[in-house]
């Protein structure tokens, strides 16, 4: 009569099992991208041959504060409330759940030439609509962020990765710090741009001098010739019979 009853107890505990899976998200590799994290987003390798024991799972991503990311429960069911990117983040909402997909889109092997990643951030079209709670849209401050994936079969959480490394946004910087460093290199191109031009000046003065001077030897000299050749001249006295 004990066996049943205890059966019923240890039903709940076996049902809320998650199984940890031995996988920490990260930024990709390859192909070497220039934009891998913006102002509002970034770009993370898909999870591929990470949850190929749940055919029948959905694969979320859950995106998170490095402060807040412990508060996550999984307990928490995405496109409610307490997951939604709109609220996020806030005390109610450490974390939100975005980027549904199924092992189907996460095919393993990685067939030949797939592009295999993730840019979370990416939707601007539902930043403030909450009649779409899931919306990928842009992270609204530099992080730091951590982020895992997370399987469920139909609303009961089953795997879970690990949570990535803090990730940090890129950051604009001070319009004062630009301001003043830029009045710097303005300051130092305008000196060294004067000094190019003076120098530059008595160059030119000093060709045109000389240009001058050449001149007007040049003349003198046709002139003293033309003295000379006068002075040479034959005179001839005319005799009167």
């Amino acid at each position: 009569t004990m066996l049943p009853l205890l059966l019923l107890l240890l039903l709940p505990a076996a049902h809320g099992k998650v199984e940890h899976v031995r996988y920490t998200p990260f930024l990709t590799k390859s192909p070497v991208l220039e934009g891998l994290t913006t102002a509002s987003t970034f770009v993370l390798e898909q999870p591929r041959c990470v949850f190929d024991n749940y055919g029948n799972a959905d694969i979320w991503l859950v995106v998170a504060l490095e402060k807040t990311a412990s508060a996550f429960n999984n307990s928490v069911r995405p496109g409610t409330p307490e997951s939604a990117f709109q609220k996020f983040p806030s005390d109610s909402v450490p974390a939100y759940m975005t980027l549904n997909a199924t092992l189907a889109n996460y095919p393993c092997p990685k067939p030949a030439g797939d592009i295999t990643v993730l840019r979370v951030g990416s939707e601007t079209s539902c930043t403030e609509d909450e009649a779409r709670p899931t919306c990928n849209g842009p992270l609204s401050g530099p992080g730091p962020y951590r982020v895992k994936f997370l399987a469920l079969e139909g609303s009961e959480p089953v795997a879970e990765t690990d949570w990535s490394n803090p990730i940090m946004l890129r950051t604009a910087k001070s319009p004062n710090s630009i301001s003043t460093t830029n009045e710097g290199h303005g300051a130092g191109m305008i000196a060294l741009t004067t000094i190019l031009s003076i120098l530059f000046a008595i160059l030119l003065a000093g060709l045109m001098a000389m240009f001058v001077f050449w001149g007007s030897d040049s003349c003198g000299g046709s002139s003293t010739f033309s003295k000379q050749e006068a002075v040479t001249v034959r005179r001839y006295n005319t005799h009167h019979v």
